[in-house]
């Protein structure tokens, strides 16, 4: 995007929202959050199947983005699939889901589809990545020309997770056949959960230097906000509200304010509920981040030590 494009406003706060009745009520469920953005799941996330989407059902949920002003949404896949399973029928069966969820997102008119890696499950990681590789480029055959595409997650590393090295994610675009079509998703709970400690704006600059250097800062696509419950290196995917949890409120100033992600989604997956005052948790957590934006950039990174604990 060129500097002209970049707004003063700041990156587009958003939250996942249930798709409990239908896409259009996450889109007015973050309307009422006060959202620029919002994140759904294309389907059920704990089913292979789905109904078909309607022209009914597009049509509510894009009248809905348009009526709360909600730009660029972002969509998750469903957390059965696996691309890097060793187990033939899994995989397969991850293929042709992962296939059908991006063909919803098409139809919602939503870019980034969100996707976990995988896990290898004990064949290795350097197996599971070529595994992760060769499912995308199936799915990339079968989608020739289509808009959306599968942004990969940074992931904390639980059990035999792939993704929670930056390292991981090179791979997988270094031995996919069309790398151009993928993009990346980096959560901040999961980032520091895998190690990568950003405690104030020098480590913070650290870890966008090895963003860049791994992935490419241009190919950052979608960063998932959330606060961490767990110590950082524990590879434990515990998410907590914003500034509630062990990384604390301030390491997120340098993020919203870096006008290199300006205009980019940043979703919310903090813990949904009310606090002790009855006022919804995204709405505090969305807050707590305006509160951030100063309107300025922060600092270039600069290449000295790797940002990883140990």
């Amino acid at each position: 995007m060129p500097p002209s494009a970049v707004l003063p406003s700041g990156p587009l706060l958003g939250a996942h929202m249930s798709i409990a009745g239908g896409h259009h009520n996450a889109a007015r469920a973050a309307q009422a959050a006060g959202m620029k953005t919002v994140q759904v799941f294309t389907k059920a996330s704990h089913q292979w199947s789905a109904r078909p989407l309607t022209d009914s059902d597009v049509r509510a949920f894009r009248d809905a983005l348009a009526e709360g002003g909600l730009v660029d949404p972002v969509a998750h896949v469903s957390y059965l699939i696996n691309l890097a399973s060793p187990d033939s029928q899994l995989w397969s069966r991850s293929i042709d889901s992962l296939t059908l969820e991006l063909e919803r997102a098409e139809a919602l008119g939503i870019e980034p589809v969100v996707a976990h890696p995988g896990s290898h499950l004990g064949s290795g990681e350097d197996a599971g990545l070529t595994r992760i590789a060769q499912a995308l480029d199936q799915v990339h055959r079968r989608l020739p020309g289509l808009r959306a595409r599968v942004t990969l997650e940074s992931t904390a590393g639980q059990g035999s997770s792939l993704g929670y090295r930056l390292e991981h994610l090179a791979t997988i675009l270094d031995r996919v056949l069309a790398p151009e079509r993928l993009a990346i998703c980096l959560d901040t709970c999961h980032l520091f959960a895998a190690g990568y400690s950003w405690s104030d704006t020098a480590s913070y600059n650290l870890l966008i230097d090895e963003v860049d250097r791994h992935v490419g800062i241009a190919r950052v696509r979608v960063w998932h906000l959330n606060d961490s419950a767990r110590e950082c290196g524990s590879r434990v995917d515990r998410h907590a509200g914003i500034g509630c949890g062990r990384i604390g409120l301030e390491p997120f100033r340098a993020l919203v304010n870096d006008r290199r992600f300006a205009r980019l989604p940043m979703i919310l997956e903090t813990p949904k509920g009310t606090d002790s005052h009855g006022v919804d948790l995204d709405v505090v957590n969305r807050l707590a981040l305006e509160r951030l934006i100063a309107g300025r950039p922060a600092a270039a990174p600069r290449r000295r030590r790797s940002a990883r604990d140990g």
